[in-house]
């Protein structure tokens, strides 16, 4: 897996059972990490919906005004 701060290879410690970044020092669980992806996945698709909005709201605006 890659790091979800700096996107650098994580190496798996067993004795710790953690997942640690080797570019940052970044320690998670497996779990950690994909609830992470998943709340950034989350985000961007809130802000893919907030792009449509708003060019959704600027087209109706412009077409209002011709």
């Amino acid at each position: 897996p890659y790091c979800p701060e700096c996107g650098g290879e994580m190496f798996y410690i067993s004795r710790l059972k953690h997942y640690v970044c080797r570019s940052c020092g970044l320690t998670l669980t497996l779990q950690e990490i994909i609830e992470l992806r998943e709340k950034t996945k989350e985000n961007r698709e809130s802000d893919e919906d907030e792009k449509r909005k708003v060019r959704k709201e600027y087209l109706q605006w412009w077409l209002s005004k011709k």
